[in-house]
Parts: structure tokens; C-alpha cells; sequence
């Protein structure tokens, strides 16, 4: 059983007065207005864990629209987060990424995503364990399988980790998730910041990668 709604349970009661210097990540520095893209959006497919952190994740990298948080590669049609939660549908939590080509690659998804997940670790990702929170990556085309297949021959020949237990499978439906999971680190801030220290989830990416800023730009 997943030991996030204890988490974020117990953590909720110590957060009285914590409120204030909290702003929201989708803020940002005014500037110079970029220029439009004339790119036609495309979307990418991950699973890392709780899909309220990796959506978080995603929505910080420059080139991505919009990121939704959902359920994919099981078998219940219409999956619920309760029937998700308790195992029994084959599903993982996941986000479909929407995002501007112009600005960021497929290619550069799949390196920004190994950088926020640990994976080393099967059916489990950081406090949350059982399959519905293992990591994946799922691809839509022949292109996006090679260009995964060979960030994970890349990332084994590298030496740094000696398996990765992360899988890749061709995508299939993907079920949006309840419309309160979407966005929940803006909708509840609070709740969220401490469930996200709590799980460790932040101290062992680090641990794992050191520094993991977004790619560079193409």
C-alpha cells in the first residue's frame, strides 16, 4: 500500500504558519516576451512515482505547455485512483507531457525525466511502493523507442548505474487522472511540499545524480 495519504496526513498537522514565502513554481521572472512558436505541439509519456512530484517536474522545464497526470499500461478500462491505489488494475501513475518541439526535444524529455526518478528500484519509487508507482517510459512511435533505447544503453554503458529497472513499452491509453490530482502542488502547496519532503523523494535524486538542471537548449 502506498504511504502517501499517511504522509500527507501526518505532515499536514505540522504546517500552521508555513504559508507565507511559499510561491507557486509556475511563477516567473518578467522578461522579454519570447517569440511564438510555429511548431505543432507533441506529447511524451513517463511514469515516475507520484504523479503530483513528476508533474511538478516537468511543468519547471522551458519548451513544455502543459503536463496532465493519469494512469497508463494496465488493463481496467476507466481506472479510478482507488482502484489504481490498491493494485489491482495494472496501471502505474503517469503524466502525459505537452510540449514545443522548437523549444525542447523528445530526447531531452527522456534525459530531464531519468534525472528526477531513481531507476535502480522495481515496482517502487522513493516512500511509494507496489506497481502502480513503478517508472516507465512509453513510446508513441519508432523514432521516440530508439531515442529511448539508446538513453538507456547510454545511461548502462556509462557505468553509473549497473541495472535500471525502469521500463519501456509502447504506449497505450492513457486515463487522465481525477481532476483534483491535476496541478495538486498548486491547488495544496502546503500539503504537497511536505508530503514531497517527507517521501525523500528530493534527497535521494540528489544523491543519485547531484545536480540535475533542465538540458540545455538545442
Amino acid at each position: 500500500m502506498s504511504r502517501r495519504p499517511l504522509l500527507v496526513t501526518a505532515l499536514s498537522l505540522l504546517v500552521l504558519g508555513a504559508a507565507a514565502g511559499l510561491t507557486s513554481a509556475a511563477d516567473q521572472p518578467a522578461g522579454k516576451a519570447a517569440a511564438p512558436s510555429t511548431a505543432t505541439p507533441q506529447t511524451a509519456i513517463f511514469a515516475g512515482g507520484c504523479f503530483w512530484c513528476i508533474e511538478a517536474d516537468f511543468e519547471k522545464l522551458p519548451g513544455v505547455i502543459s503536463v496532465e497526470s493519469g494512469y497508463t499500461a494496465g488493463q481496467t478500462a476507466n481506472p479510478t485512483y482507488q482502484q489504481v491505489s490498491a493494485g489491482g488494475t495494472g496501471h502505474t501513475e503517469a503524466v502525459r507531457v505537452r510540449y514545443d518541439p522548437q523549444k525542447v526535444s523528445y530526447p531531452q524529455l527522456v534525459e530531464y525525466f531519468w534525472r528526477h526518478i531513481d531507476p535502480t528500484v522495481k515496482d517502487q519509487q522513493f516512500c511509494d511502493v507496489g506497481s502502480q508507482y513503478r517508472s516507465g517510459i512509453y513510446w508513441q512511435n519508432d523514432a521516440e523507442r530508439k531515442a529511448v533505447e539508446s538513453s538507456r544503453d547510454a545511461l548502462l554503458k556509462s557505468g553509473k548505474f549497473t541495472r535500471i529497472e525502469t521500463e519501456l513499452q509502447p504506449a497505450s491509453t492513457f486515463y487522465l487522472a481525477e481532476e483534483y490530482h491535476q496541478d495538486y502542488y498548486k491547488k495544496n502547496p502546503i500539503r504537497y511540499a511536505y508530503y514531497r519532503s517527507g517521501c525523500g523523494r528530493d534527497l535521494r535524486v540528489q544523491n543519485l545524480w547531484g545536480s540535475h538542471s533542465p538540458p540545455p537548449p538545442r
